[in-house]
């Protein structure tokens, strides 16, 4: 079976994408912050990888209020970033290199420095005062409701031109569109269809359960069940039961426009959910063929990282998706690095390849975050150079997204670990001792490294269908082993493929009555692992790969 055969299949069903955060990734101008000439000349890293796609975070015009994801112009590159034009050659050398491109579109709210909230804000006349969701205070001059903003405090915020409150579901300075207004939903569609007229093959889509809100404003009733998922426990958003200010049935018909026009072009999306039951709205989204392509969840994005927490995230979904798509991720730009969170203090750079590995045999597509593939812990940020306002407003309980935003690090021997052509300007964050030491550079030089053993296990993915687009099924194996069987989608595509991952430092045997009966296979990788009847052996961090027999 040859990576030839898939070429049916839509190249996002079963792809992996890359995900580039452009403060971070390549600092080409020497001024400490990442752009998009760097992300160019470092584009033959990432298909090096064996990647199917990058998804590049924000780089249009923002007062980066919340770095890019508050956009003050859909349809401009801020000049921190470089211009359309650095966005035209990205695409063009991205496609030269087989990399398809997906870049973020934050359709719920824009920055509050947008011409469209300018002039909606200045009375409640002008021809933009309903494209924002403004409400009259209550008599006694509190907010409309109660809805809480996820970074903190209430969703309201006061507006003395116009004598309203206007809502935000992030940071003040992040106002809700209203999509209500027909115009609104038009707009945004015009927007969408500009970088499509640009050559991109497809978007991914923050927040994207936000879009619509309740009309009559009704308060949110208290979580019977707290989400623990996508909210840290020290945030009282998670202490709400959201049925009013999001995940509104209007989202629906709305997604299957923006479906509709993405077709036109044939590009793919990928939606981000994080809501109280992040699993059941995953595959309302992806149903049917006409929303999203695919979705991703928080859920395993959290602390929780046992075999059975995974295992029990894959067949919750499974139950309730039907013809839709998964894309799952264990590493972004909004939560502690993989290593860390899950590895532990004590996990050494092979925790990784397993884990990698194990991701990219699951049901699904994989977003993969920058730097992971090196091995990077969790940067320790000290407060005094902390730059993300959802940590400085959560210290110390919560540290903030920056640890795992810090730059990538490139050379091991260069100031700022090869990230800026600056030597003598520090990065926007800093680049940790620890990091330099795993950059690219050590992991280029040594054959079993993560970062090589990443692209030989995926260059091996793309040779097993059933790893690709086929079903899923586990078996039941202690802890920390993680049992299942991929099977080809289509009779006669392929072999079924039994998967052992053992997530924990220490060797492991276990009987696994129930078993297939296997050929090991190898080109994937990991050694050592044996069977002998019912019994595997599994080294620290190995896996088993075997073919039915």
């Amino acid at each position: 079976m040859s990576f030839s055969d898939l070429s049916t299949a839509p190249w996002w069903r079963g792809g992996i994408i890359y995900q580039i955060y452009p403060r971070s990734f390549a600092d080409s101008n020497g001024d400490g912050i990442g752009d998009l000439p760097g992300i160019i000349e470092r584009l033959p890293y990432v298909a090096s990888l064996g990647v199917d796609a990058i998804w590049i975070s924000p780089f249009f015009r923002s007062p980066m209020k919340d770095f890019g994801y508050d956009i003050a112009d859909y349809r401009d590159v801020d000049p921190m970033f470089g211009n359309l034009a650095d966005f035209d050659r990205l695409v063009a050398r991205a496609h030269e290199l087989n990399l398809k491109v997906m870049i973020d579109q934050v359709l719920s709210h824009t920055s509050d420095q947008h011409p469209w909230f300018v002039e909606s804000r200045s009375s409640r006349d002008n021809p933009k005062a309903d494209w924002y969701v403004w409400a009259d205070p209550k008599p006694d001059g509190t907010p409309p409701n109660n809805w809480l903003s996820v970074f903190g405090g209430s969703a309201w915020q006061w507006d003395s031109r116009r004598r309203q409150f206007y809502l935000h579901n992030f940071l003040t300075s992040q106002p809700d569109l209203n999509f209500h207004n027909p115009e609104v939903q038009q707009q945004v569609l015009d927007d969408i269809r500009f970088w499509l007229e640009r050559g991109v093959d497809g978007f991914r889509f923050d927040a994207c359960i936000f879009h619509f809100h309740d009309r009559q404003l009704r308060d949110n009733p208290p979580a019977a069940n707290r989400d623990t998922k996508t909210v840290m426990e020290t945030n009282p958003y998670g202490m709400q039961r959201h049925l009013y200010d999001k995940t509104q049935p209007e989202n629906l018909p709305y997604l299957q426009r923006i479906r509709a026009l993405l077709n036109e072009y044939g590009a793919a999306s990928v939606g981000e959910i994080g809501d109280d039951d992040s699993l059941k709205t995953m595959a309302a989204y992806t149903a049917d063929g006409d929303k999203l392509h695919m979705a991703y969840s928080f859920n395993l994005l959290t602390a929780e990282r046992s075999a059975a927490y995974i295992r029990q995230q894959v067949e919750e979904l499974e139950a309730q998706m039907k013809d839709g798509w998964a894309c799952w991720s264990f590493g972004n730009h909004d939560v502690a690095r993989v290593m860390t969170r899950w590895g532990g203090p004590n996990a050494t750079p092979d925790y990784i390849k397993v884990a990698g590995a194990m991701l990219m045999s699951l049901r699904g597509s994989v977003c993969w975050w920058q730097g992971d593939e090196l091995a990077l812990t969790e940067a320790d940020i000290p407060f005094e150079k902390l730059q993300d306002p959802y940590g400085i407003n959560f210290w110390p309980e919560f540290k903030g997204r920056d640890g795992c935003r810090t730059p990538m690090p490139w050379s091991s021997t260069q100031p700022h670990g090869g990230f800026s052509a600056g030597r003598d300007v520090e990065p926007w964050l800093p680049v940790p001792p620890e990091h330099r030491a795993r950059a690219v550079d050590v992991n280029e030089a040594d054959p079993g490294s993560p970062l090589n053993a990443l692209r030989r296990f995926i260059a091996w993915r793309k040779t097993q269908r059933c790893l690709v687009d086929g079903d899923i099924r586990f078996l039941d194996a202690p802890e920390p082993v993680l049992a299942l069987i991929r099977t080809p989608a289509n009779a006669g595509h392929g072999d079924t493929l039994l998967a052992l991952f053992n997530l924990g430092q220490d060797a492991v045997s276990l009987e696994l009555p129930h078993a297939p009966q296997t050929i090991a296979v190898d080109g994937h990788g990991f050694e050592g692992a044996r069977r002998e009847a019912q019994r595997f052996t599994l080294p620290a961090y190995g896996a088993y790969f075997g073919k039915m027999a």
